[in-house]
C-alpha cells in the first residue's frame, strides 16, 4: 500500500491537549478517504491516539483496520503514534 503521509503536513497545529472525538474523526477521514486520500495506516495512527484518550470505539476501529493490513503496515502506524506523541 503506498502512504501519503498527509496527516503530518495538514493537521501540525492538533496538540496532545486535543480531544479523543478530533483524533476519532481523523481516523474516520483516513479510513474511509472522506477528504480523498484513504490511509489505513494514518487512520489506525489516529485510532490509536484516540483510544489512548479513552475512545472506546476507536479501539474497535483501530482492531478492525489491524486485520486488513499487513504486520509492516500496523508496525508503521503504531511508530507514527508513538513519534507523534514524542512531537507533541
Amino acid at each position: 500500500m503506498a502512504r501519503m503521509d498527509f496527516g503530518d503536513a495538514t493537521h501540525s497545529g492538533i496538540g496532545a491537549d486535543a480531544s479523543a472525538e478530533i483524533f476519532f474523526q481523523l481516523g474516520l477521514t483516513y479510513s474511509t478517504g472522506r477528504e480523498g486520500v484513504t490511509d489505513l495506516v494514518t487512520a489506525h495512527k489516529w485510532f490509536n491516539l484516540a483510544a489512548m484518550k479513552g475512545k472506546a470505539e476507536a479501539a474497535d476501529y483501530r482492531r478492525e483496520l489491524s486485520s486488513e493490513m499487513s504486520d509492516d503496515d500496523v508496525a508503521a502506524a503504531l511508530r507514527d503514534a508513538r513519534e507523534w506523541l514524542r512531537l507533541h
